[in-house]
């Protein structure tokens, strides 16, 4: 039997489309039961918002409770850990931020490997970072700001949201492409007032 080249893509999409079929099918009877998303950060901070919108939106389209929990501490890790420790039924989900995908030059021994142990399902916000001074410098643009921070190595602060976090590897970055000297503060959410 010969067969033709259309009637050949025709089967190959089909049997292509039917793993995706099955999967559909499964996900449309999840979730059976509350769904856990830990964030490993304070509550109230971004990540948090963050989860709590999201999970009261899943929760009304869904018909199961999302409980978010905060499980804090070592940017974000002691949280990675609680879900990689579950069973992986997707009742029990990590909220990611940059920072877990740090962690992993930062600390020499985890107890896990993130890219091996966390699957991403969804891609939820994009945060861009923006610089802001006080009103008293007296730089109003980058380039007078630079020229300030370098007639003034040492002198200015420039806070974080803790080691590893998007502040401040994005400020760690600035210095080094500019060469001007800030002293990093991370205030974490502890120092939030």
């Amino acid at each position: 039997m010969k067969l033709h080249r259309r009637r050949f893509l025709h089967l190959a999409a089909g049997a292509g489309a039917l793993p995706a079929l099955s999967l559909s099918a499964r996900a449309q009877t999840y979730p059976t039961r509350p769904v856990h998303v830990i964030v490993g950060y304070a509550a109230g901070g971004p990540n948090d918002t963050t989860a709590r919108i999201l999970g009261q939106w899943l929760s009304e389209r869904l018909g199961q409770q999302f409980i978010i929990e905060n499980r804090t501490g070592a940017g974000g890790n002691i949280g990675t850990e609680v879900v990689v420790r579950a069973p992986a039924d997707g009742y029990t989900m990590l909220l990611v931020s940059s920072s877990n995908a740090v962690n992993a030059t930062l600390y020499e021994k985890l107890s896990y490997n993130f890219i091996r142990d966390i699957a991403p399902v969804a891609s939820l916000v994009s945060v861009p970072n923006v610089m802001v001074v006080n009103p008293s410098v007296p730089a109003k643009t980058v380039p007078e700001f630079i020229a300030y921070a370098k007639a003034n190595p040492g002198k200015l602060n420039m806070a974080t949201s803790g080691n590893g976090s998007t502040t401040h590897i994005s400020g760690e970055l600035f210095k080094e492409m500019t060469g001007v000297d800030l002293v990093m503060v991370p205030i974490g959410a502890a120092g939030r007032r």
